[in-house]
């Protein structure tokens, strides 16, 4: 679907779960946290200029709101940050067959590594290791292969089947160095979405800030990347989605700058029961179950966003564990039972829901 026929409605709500079945082009992971409050379109407040724009990237509305002294300025970033964003997009959708991720997945092995894709694979690397494992970009076939099954049979995959598509997951698999990367096992593939998405908006933010903004925020889909408040002194307020529906938002959050994403098992979901996802536990070759939603505070929306991941992965102990040895890095875990645990930094920027 074209951009220019989106009606403009379209782009002036973030629903992400209707828009979705829309705009399903990439899947870099899903994030639940939901602006709450934000200044209304073109007013003026403490002397600076709103200005918000939203556009169908990534699978999802990516909404940017800036706030600054003049308006054309605002606009002229506002641009620009979905220029770059539109741009990094490209190198990392895997369901483009003219990608580099593409063309490592079909060849296994790519030479001249794009300098962005040579980021988030070493940042990826970085979350296996501190993860012990449990972050890991190769659990692509597995993934696809309960898309694939469920899609055609309406069941889960048989163990037999299960079982050959981990014989080839292990980031241990993948070999790097400074001008290629190759895969050690035939079939393996890399997915990217658990961290690419956040590496995006970060990228966006970056040039927001280069260009000498002080007051925006990004919100792509839910994962969200603040830049000093919604003027001086004043914090955005992000709200995180109650995952079981039974009222709008679980916590409320104060934010100045940083970064949070929250990834669940509630919307991209292969069957009825919500049971199989598209987060897999290499250790098991299945979709974790004991999790609902793991939300994630950062310095970056790439920490975030692949931090969720990982600790929707481990039992809420050792997520809070992990999350506490890990600077800057906070965390909510909320089980299938409905109980809820927090680091205490979490605590700390809470208000009432």
């Amino acid at each position: 679907m074209k951009e220019g026929c989106l009606k403009k409605r379209m782009e002036e709500v973030i629903d992400r779960r209707n828009y979705l079945k829309l705009m399903g082009a990439l899947s870099f992971g899903v994030a639940a946290p939901a602006l709450i409050a934000r200044p209304a379109e073109g007013k003026i407040f403490d002397g600076l200029h709103n200005v918000s724009r939203t556009l169908p990237l990534m699978g999802t509305l990516v909404n940017i709101t800036i706030l600054d002294q003049s308006r054309n300025k605002a606009q002229e970033v506002s641009e620009k940050a979905f220029v770059r964003m539109k741009e990094t997009i490209k190198i990392f959708d895997r369901h483009d067959s003219d990608t580099p991720i593409s063309r490592l997945n079909k060849k296994g092995v790519l030479h001249d590594i794009p300098p962005e894709m040579s980021v988030l694979l070493h940042q990826s690397a970085h979350f296996n290791h501190v993860s012990r494992g449990a972050f890991d970009i190769t659990v692509l076939p597995l993934l696809k292969l309960y898309k694939e099954t469920f899609k055609k049979t309406g069941v889960s995959p048989t163990l037999q089947q299960i079982n050959k598509k981990m014989a080839v997951v292990g980031f241990d698999k993948i070999k790097m160095d400074k001008d290629k990367i190759r895969f050690s096992s035939e079939g393996m593939e890399i997915t990217l979405d658990g961290i690419a998405k956040g590496y995006i908006v970060d990228q966006a933010a970056n040039l927001i800030k280069k260009h000498g903004v002080k007051y925006a925020l990004i919100n792509a889909g839910g994962d969200i990347r603040a830049i000093g408040g919604k003027g001086p002194e004043q914090a955005w307020k992000i709200g995180i989605k109650d995952p079981k529906g039974t009222k709008q938002y679980v916590e409320i959050l104060s934010f100045n700058n940083g970064a949070v994403a929250t990834s669940g098992n509630y919307e991209n979901y292969f069957d009825k029961e919500k049971l199989h996802h598209h987060i897999i536990d290499k250790t098991i070759g299945d979709s974790p179950r004991q999790m609902v939603s793991a939300s994630v505070t950062a310095p970056t929306v790439m920490e975030a966003d692949a931090l969720s991941t990982t600790l929707f992965t481990l039992k809420p102990d050792e997520s809070i564990h992990l999350a506490d040895t890990l600077a800057d890095i906070e965390t909510m875990i909320i089980t299938q039972e409905g109980r809820t645990f927090m680091s205490e930094g979490w605590k700390e920027r809470k208000l009432k829901a």
